[in-house]
């Protein structure tokens, strides 16, 4: 049997103004499926181009042994291409077309091969990954996100790749969808090296690839092994931290002490060779002999300090820089049972049509509740979640609201200004908090220093979200329900990791918009509301 395989080899990787992404790395990954992790802006699109061939490696060397298949996080669709366009069959449709109407130029069987099946495998990998139904001259621009995710996949999955390359497979994709990939991913017998931040399908791996500049660790077993694997690494890396620390305290105590000692002893020997009456040569000789037993002494020492400092420095390179939010939000508790928002009968229009089926849709939300909304692309979760802001007007029925508060997090987190600093933000938000009591704030979610200051456009995602968090939940007033959606949307792990602390830590009300149900399962969602065909019901939580 074949084994596929990827092989980097003292691979190294810099843009064009000299910035390095990777230096001498080296890893091999065979047969079974990869998921590969590593904060935003670490370069895991950047090794997969490398490893796909769109980028020339700057030194080193990259292996496939097999044919790949390659989809990309942003796949570059144009709205009048039809889905046989995108699977790559369109040619060959054609062709089979032709000759089934009497046309038997030789150049039609050339094109054909051997697919005359080509349109019956296509839907029926479209069926799979739910796109049953979907015919092959439909347009990409009647399509919705997570359907162009689908069809993307398909079309890698039609090439019967040896190594398939996945960057965050799951985007825009709804939890039915992302079971269904869940399944056909299962089946995938060949290389299977992917990127994402959906943690249900990172547990379905066979092992985890950890990746920075220059090294790629890998675990086996499931994202949840790895996790577990990651926490004592931590708590043996701290530990030998402290160990390391109280080594160099203890080092430059005892260095000191014996330059004190030796000072005393120098001191000691001067009086007492001067009472002795000794000749001066022979005095001299002896201060001589004691400095440089000083000296040796001193330098004993010095070398000590110095291997407790490399061993200090060594311990704290091991720790990992994957903080988690501490944070105390009691002013945003709400009492138990007030209501926050009742919405009688509510319908809204689309193009005309309403969207809600019957008379409309009816809501209450009281605190502090823990709601979760679901549903298929398109169903109206991001138009409920405007009523509940208030940013919608209804086209009919009845809204009532509570005075205070409500935050919306849309998924562009376009809440700040970008022009202006983190702690200008945080001001504007709060602007009754005297200054330190802002810095301590920032401090807590992560802005320390000079980080405070910079301009929020010059942040990573997870800073983002970090810096719209703190003035969300600490602004004036604050909040009693808060809305979000689908706020992991281009995370990374230990961004998503932060966001659950500070929704942990947050005591009013909430709905959220999520397809990530380890992220759900975090928040302790107490209440699961589904919105599918215009219909909103109560239902029961997804099996984990």
């Amino acid at each position: 049997m074949f084994d596929a395989s990827i092989v980097c080899s003292q691979l190294s990787f810099s843009w064009v103004d000299d910035t390095p992404v990777f230096r001498e790395l080296s890893f091999a990954v065979g047969a079974g499926r990869t998921g590969l992790v590593a904060p935003n802006g670490s370069g895991k699109t950047t090794l997969f181009k490398l490893i796909a061939g769109e980028l020339t490696p700057t030194a080193g060397s990259v292996t496939v042994s097999g044919t790949t298949a390659y989809l990309p996080q942003d796949l570059p669709m144009t709205a009048g291409l039809s889905v046989a366009d995108v699977l790559g069959v369109a040619e060959v449709v054609r062709a089979i077309d032709a000759v089934e109407r009497g046309d038997v130029a030789e150049e039609h069987f050339s094109t054909i091969g051997d697919d005359w099946d080509i349109e019956e495998r296509s839907l029926a990998q479209l069926d799979r990954l739910g796109l049953g139904g979907v015919p092959l001259t439909r347009r990409l621009g009647t399509l919705s996100g997570g359907q162009i995710v689908q069809l993307g996949l398909a079309a890698q999955l039609l090439k019967e790749p040896d190594v398939l390359l996945l960057d965050e497979p799951t985007n825009n994709l709804d939890l039915p969808a992302r079971r269904r990939l869940h399944e056909v991913l299962a089946g995938f017998s060949g290389c299977l090296l992917l990127v994402s931040h959906d943690r249900a399908l990172l547990d379905r791996m066979d092992r985890i690839a950890e990746l920075d500049s220059t090294e790629l660790r890998l675990y086996g077993g499931s994202f949840t092994a790895y996790e577990e694997a990651v926490q004592d690494e931590r708590e043996v890396a701290q530990k030998n931290a402290r160990s390391a620390e109280q080594d160099l305290k203890r080092e430059k105590r005892e260095m000191q002490q014996a330059r004190e000692r030796a000072e005393r002893r120098a001191g000691n020997a001067a009086r007492n060779l001067k009472s002795a009456g000794l000749p001066r040569i022979f005095a001299g000789n002896m201060k001589r002999g004691a400095q440089e037993s000083a000296g040796r002494s001193g330098q004993v020492h010095a070398a000590r300090v110095s291997e407790a400092r490399t061993r200090l420095d060594q311990a704290e390179r091991a720790l990992r820089d994957d903080e988690r939010l501490t944070l105390d939000l009691a002013g945003t508790r709400v009492p138990t049972g007030r209501d926050l928002f009742v919405a009688e009968d509510v319908q809204v229009r689309r193009d005309g049509a309403p969207l809600f089926a019957g008379s409309g849709i009816s809501l209450g939300v009281r605190g502090p509740e823990r709601i979760a909304l679901v549903g298929g692309n398109g169903a109206g979760k991001t138009t409920l979640l405007r009523l509940l802001a208030g940013d919608l007007t209804p086209d009919g029925g009845r809204i009532r609201r509570s005075p205070g508060r409500v935050a919306y997090l849309s998924q562009r987190l376009d809440l700040l200004d970008l022009d202006s600093s983190v702690a200008d933000n945080f001001a504007a938000a709060a602007p009754d908090l005297p200054a330190p009591e802002r810095m301590n704030l920032l401090a807590r979610f992560l802005f320390r220093g000079a980080r405070a200051h910079l301009p929020v456009r010059a942040l990573s995602g997870g800073e983002r979200l970090r810096a719209t968090l703190a003035c969300v939940l600490c602004g004036e007033p604050a909040p009693q329900l808060l809305l979000l959606d689908e706020p992991t949307n281009n995370l990374d792990l230990v961004s998503v990791g932060q966001l659950e602390s500070a929704l942990n830590a947050y005591q009013g009300a909430f709905v959220v918009v999520s397809h990530d149900e380890r992220f759900l399962a975090g928040l302790g969602v107490e209440r699961w509301l589904r919105l599918a065909d215009g219909s909103l019901t109560e239902a029961a939580p997804p099996e984990m």
